[in-house]
């Protein structure tokens, strides 16, 4: 049962990938509820399911079956249209691989998703995060001309500019050297931290997971433990 202290709550969830003939059960009816304001870190083995819960619980991917309430959003009753709206201002993701637009500064890559959402203030709030995370001399520079940890503070900032409730984290750390790894931890719990948001972060990082109050792990599509960190 979903209740108001509830960012997440998904019962007996499932995907299924591949074809009808050659079926890939890759969740297999698991159940998790996060509260508001949680940092939870997600870890398992590769191809224990990790990523693939992430997707759904952020509406990048829609489950198979079972019921997912996000945000206070039924994500289960959504389609595609439906997840992209939802997630819009409600969620923040970061990935390991930055995904920035190369064509566009930093700041219009923070700016961007913001004007598209229809926000009039969209450059200011960008600048401001930019500037959070250490990057108001940055503005105008391009991803190739920023460091891996630079276009990582870049990806956290436009996670968090719209102040949303949400933040995704799929290995932030995992391209970066450990000392700019380091950086980027206290980086993104200290801007959480401001935030407020809850927090759900895929890590092979001990130090990620140490950061966290509650440490979930997945085995075979389905929850192994769920431990207070």
């Amino acid at each position: 049962m979903t209740t108001s202290q509830d960012a997440i709550c998904a019962r007996d969830l499932r995907l299924t990938l591949g074809s009808t003939q050659a079926p890939v059960e890759i969740l297999k009816g698991l159940d998790l509820t996060i509260k508001h304001g949680e940092t939870v870190a997600l870890l398992g083995p590769s191809g224990s399911g990790k990523s693939s819960l992430m997707a759904v619980l952020s509406g990048l991917e829609r489950a198979t079956s079972g019921t997912l309430s996000v945000a206070g959003q039924d994500f289960a009753a959504m389609d595609e249209d439906d997840l992209a709206r939802a997630r819009r201002g409600r969620i923040g993701i970061v990935l390991q691989a930055f995904h920035l637009l190369p064509t566009m500064t930093a700041l219009e890559n923070v700016a961007t998703p913001m004007e598209l959402a229809g926000e009039s203030d969209a450059q200011a709030r960008a600048k401001a995060e930019l500037e959070a995370v250490g990057l108001g001399h940055r503005l105008d520079h391009y991803p190739q001309q920023l460091s891996g940890g630079e276009q990582q503070r870049v990806a956290i900032a436009r996670a968090i500019a719209s102040r949303p409730d949400l933040i995704f984290a799929d290995e932030p750390t995992g391209n970066l050297d450990a000392a700019t790894g380091h950086e980027i931890v206290e980086l993104l719990f200290a801007r959480r931290a401001e935030t407020g948001a809850t927090l759900l972060v895929i890590t092979h990082d001990p130090e990620l997971a140490d950061h966290c109050g509650r440490v979930v792990t997945l085995g075979d599509g389905r929850i192994a433990s769920d431990t207070a960190a």
